[in-house]
């Protein structure tokens, strides 16, 4: 796997990235999909209170469907499953998903699936050096709103005959998609000013670290610059890692000058370096599509499904291409306005309409085509993101803390 490797060598120039980041498009030439999922968990008798990782861990069984479970640093919850099939994929996670929402709920705890925490502030559980590290590196505010307060859909695909088709593809739906799957309008219990509020603190973060790698012919030799450019976030150091000095350096300060981290760059320290930079997607032997906001149990299957369809099938991808390619490079617009944008809508329903055939091919039974089209109907053609809803149901006369809440997510 790319992004563990243990090779000493010494990592002295440019070409020497470039050798590493081709590696990074060099995995299974397959048609599988890795679904990770994000959720937040909130306490239904105090929703305002943080929930512990301890008590969430003494309350979930073990899942047997095969998905690890993970937690990020304020405390949300991750399952990840087994790279497989599309449908496949889906119906993994989907059965693990459920046995954790039911032993959650009987402990008192909501699985929620939305983007950003509407009502709580910020507070880091997990103390590891990597997210110290990352806390100081990021600063405030949209450090810690980033590490504690977001959650999301991750999308991981083999990246098949054509690595750079599948690369371009995934990287020119990203702000159409990110748009018509918002949801995330709400933090401090007040409107962001966002549709995606989660990818707007994305976008406002370390630039050299989570802005989109640039488009070219050569994705290999794209991805070795941004790896150049990035700041350094940990040093390895006799067995432990330390924030670097000065606190800009990027990996090319540090091919320059040895000194920075002590000794000489390895490929084992490069690897590391590219596990801690965040594009909206990111070459790992796979590539990871890492724009999309957390969903309800209602709607994550039809996220996964759409984006995989438009990823692996090349009908369905050339037709939303087609549709979205003019917007490619407008996320900071498809964050703020999502579907609000009749152009954003309108590609986003070509994108729907291409991926629902393909879906049979790819071995998707008919409730997950079904499920395709409902959020279709229900969300892209009225030009109405989950976000719209959640605005709607936290503006209402009375609503209380948890009004932002739909039925999918709490059915």
């Amino acid at each position: 796997m790319i992004g563990t490797e243990n090779s000493d060598a010494r990592v002295r120039d440019l070409a020497d990235v470039e050798e590493f980041a081709r590696r990074c498009f060099q995995g299974s030439p397959g048609d599988q999909v890795g679904v990770e999922l994000e959720f937040l968990v909130f306490d239904r008798a105090d929703p305002a209170r943080q929930v512990g990782v301890s008590r969430i861990i003494d309350a979930l069984p073990p899942l047997t469907r095969g998905s690890a479970l993970t937690f990020e640093p304020g405390g949300q919850l991750e399952l990840s499953g087994s790279p497989a099939p599309l449908a496949r994929a889906v119906r993994q996670v989907a059965a693990d998903l459920d046995t954790a929402r039911r032993a959650l709920g009987d402990d008192g705890l909501l699985l929620a699936g939305i983007g950003l925490d509407p009502i709580r502030p910020p507070e880091r559980q997990l103390r590891a050096p990597r997210y110290e590290a990352m806390a100081e590196l990021l600063g405030v505010p949209y450090g810690p709103l980033m590490m504690c307060l977001s959650a999301s859909i991750q999308v991981n695909v083999d990246l098949g005959p054509k690595p750079a088709v599948r690369w371009e593809r995934a990287c020119a739906l990203g702000p159409v998609l990110n748009a018509a799957f918002a949801n995330s309008p709400l933090t401090g219990s007040r409107p962001c000013g966002w549709m995606s509020g989660r990818q707007a603190v994305w976008l406002h973060l370390d630039p050299t670290r989570t802005r989109p790698v640039v488009w070219e012919d050569d994705p290999a030799a794209a991805w070795a610059r941004y790896l150049m450019d990035a700041r350094l976030m940990l040093l390895r150091e006799k067995g432990t890692r330390r924030p670097p000095s000065p606190s800009r350096a990027t990996f090319a300060d540090w091919t320059r000058s040895p000194h920075l981290g002590g000794h000489p760059p390895t490929v084992r320290d490069l690897a590391y370096h590219a596990t801690t930079v965040f594009p909206p997607v990111r070459p790992r032997g796979w590539l990871e599509v890492r724009y999309l906001d957390a969903l309800p149990p209602r709607w994550w299957p039809a996220c996964v499904a759409v984006t995989g369809a438009l990823l692996l099938d090349d009908r369905a991808a050339d037709a939303a291409l087609a549709a979205a390619a003019p917007l490619a490079d407008r996320w900071w617009h498809a964050a703020r306005v999502g579907l609000g944008d009749p152009r954003v809508r309108r590609a986003a329903e070509e994108c729907f309409r291409a991926a629902a055939p393909a879906l049979p091919r790819l071995g998707a039974e008919p409730w997950l085509v079904a499920d395709v089209e409902s959020y279709a109907e229900r969300h892209v053609v009225p030009g109405r993101s989950p976000a719209a809803e959640a605005l709607r149901r936290a503006r209402e006369p009375g609503a209380g803390p948890l009004a932002w809440l739909s039925e999918e997510v709490v059915a």
